[in-house]
């Protein structure tokens, strides 16, 4: 389970003293708390490995921001330190899908679903990103439709 990796990893990094690893873990612990909460559950409730998945993309998303925005900032003293927190958060995520995986998937539910014109692309995108789970792995969302998007092109 997610939850208990993430907590044996925060004891881990205790015992190393690794002051980055152990600030990140405690936040993702706190988003977990904050969404059962959010979710109208007690703090005290499971946290679901679906739960989890979704607090941890949510912070790989803020993590990713706020890096493209630091580097606007010309900030390269946050970006290193964003981009590293970002390293140990994507550790919890499944496998990342790449470009080709994603289009095949499309190019196979496009064909299926007897999508012919854009009207219809967020049923496909959806289609996709659903294929995408249920293989056990994971895409972004962003590179997904641009996929589909270049499909149709």
């Amino acid at each position: 389970m997610l939850y208990e990796q993430i907590k044996n990893s925060l004891k881990e990094a205790m015992k190393n003293r690794d002051t980055l690893k152990i600030t990140t873990l405690r936040g993702i612990l706190a988003g977990f708390t904050n969404e059962l909460i959010n979710q109208k559950m007690k703090p005290q409730d499971e946290v679901t490995d679906e739960l989890a998945m979704t607090v941890i993309k949510r912070a790989v998303k803020q993590r990713k921001d706020s890096i493209e925005q630091f580097e606007k900032g010309e900030r390269e003293d946050l970006v290193k330190i964003e981009k590293s927190e970002l390293e140990i958060l994507e550790k919890y995520l499944p496998i990342m899908m790449n470009r080709e995986e994603i289009q095949k998937i499309a190019t196979t539910r496009k064909t299926e679903l007897g999508i012919e014109d854009k009207s219809k692309i967020g049923i496909l995108i959806g289609a996709v990103l659903k294929d995408i789970k249920t293989a056990g792995a994971s895409a972004d969302g962003g590179e997904v439709k641009k996929v589909i998007e270049e499909l149709f092109d």
